[in-house]
């Protein structure tokens, strides 16, 4: 069976290269095309499709405003087509927020050779979404994230300070990692970040984050002490490693080729750690597609780590926790509303032997 794409974009250009780069794939089929979600709504009925394209910024009706009555009334796979614009960001990271699966950005350069270079990324987000378990979201009031009962503090300054916790995440991860942050106390170990997703997306994404978590959530810059009670996005442009200087722990970036056709990639997070941490590192692997993570987290488990991944009931996308688990680089599995618990739980427990390596 094909997937069944409706692309929904008010510009008859991307309309038209969107479906020129979809007709090439022989496992998906365009079912329909519109030019805003008026149109949208009665081709979805007609058409019933697998997975939508949805352009963020349109005339006749937000993509919001349509995006988050699709969600409550027959939720479905979206991917969203963005603008590469701060407001363009902070719109996106609201989609995802509202049940979208992933988005892509429209391409700077001449839209349409542009956008044939990203044909293999936009396809392959297609069928990511297209395996996706979309839940209607319950969308909190802004600010309602510090609300609620407060994570315990953990009470132990060495064990912050030697412990870090490493986290990898792709397709749903923008969710997954804001849940997870959301129940970390403010004197919990450092926290390393990656998250794939493009430059221009990751500052926006630390700063709603940093919005609602009792840690501080920056985008990493390279040469930071990693501090208790932060956390570190990898920026956009460039891999995020661990490093030491003297007896601290620091960020580095690096703007190396990708790897596992990923910058930032998980898997030179995850080594990193390895490298520098061994046995002072918790991993954790969350939602997203592919293998991006596994290899390195593997490594940090033979370094001495102790590793947690998402389980599949709570993932968008089972495929990197999928791919660590069978690879034996994980010791706990754990649902995402379980998993900071449990880190938590793990660290108290294990704080005596935070000792440098």
């Amino acid at each position: 069976m094909k997937i069944k794409v409706l692309i929904v974009d008010d510009s008859a250009l991307i309309r038209s290269v969107m479906n020129e780069i979809i007709r090439t794939q022989p496992d998906m089929e365009v079912v329909g095309v519109a030019p805003d979600p008026i149109v949208a709504r009665e081709l979805i009925k007609k058409t019933n499709p697998d997975v939508l394209t949805l352009d963020v910024e349109m005339p006749r009706m937000d993509g919001l405003d349509f995006l988050e009555k699709l969600m409550r009334l027959r939720p479905m796979p979206v991917v969203m087509v963005s603008s590469l614009t701060e407001r363009g960001s902070e719109i996106t990271l609201r989609a995802l927020e509202l049940g979208a699966v992933d988005f892509v950005t429209k391409p700077k350069m001449s839209i349409q050779n542009g956008m044939l270079e990203y044909a293999e990324l936009i396809t392959d987000k297609i069928r990511a979404a297209a395996k996706a378990r979309v839940k209607p979201r319950t969308i909190p009031a802004p600010g309602a994230g510090r609300e609620g009962g407060e994570p315990a503090l953990l009470r132990n300054p060495l064990m912050s300070s030697e412990k870090l916790i490493i986290i990898g995440a792709s397709t749903g991860g923008t969710e997954a990692i804001k849940d997870f942050l959301v129940q970390m106390p403010s004197d919990c170990p450092g926290i390393l970040i990656t998250q794939h997703m493009p430059e221009g997306f990751t500052r926006s994404f630390a700063r709603r984050l940093d919005s609602l978590c009792k840690i501080t959530v920056q985008e990493s810059q390279g040469g930071e002490r990693v501090l208790p009670g932060h956390a570190y996005i990898a920026p956009g442009h460039s891999h995020l490693l661990l490093a030491r200087s003297g007896a601290n722990y620091v960020t580095q970036l690096d703007q190396g080729p990708p790897v596992n056709r990923h910058r930032p990639s998980v898997d030179v997070l995850f080594e990193s750690a390895a490298r520098c941490a061994g046995k002072n590192a918790v991993g954790v692997i969350l939602t997203g597609m592919g293998k991006d993570g596994a290899a390195g987290m593997l490594t940090m488990r033979n370094a001495g780590a102790y590793n947690f991944a998402q389980d599949e009931a709570s993932c968008v996308v089972f495929g990197m926790p999928r791919e660590a688990i069978a690879v034996g680089a994980t010791h706990e599995v754990g649902s995402l509303q379980a998993l900071p618990g449990m880190v938590l739980n793990y660290l108290s427990t294990h704080s005596s032997r935070a000792l440098r390596v």
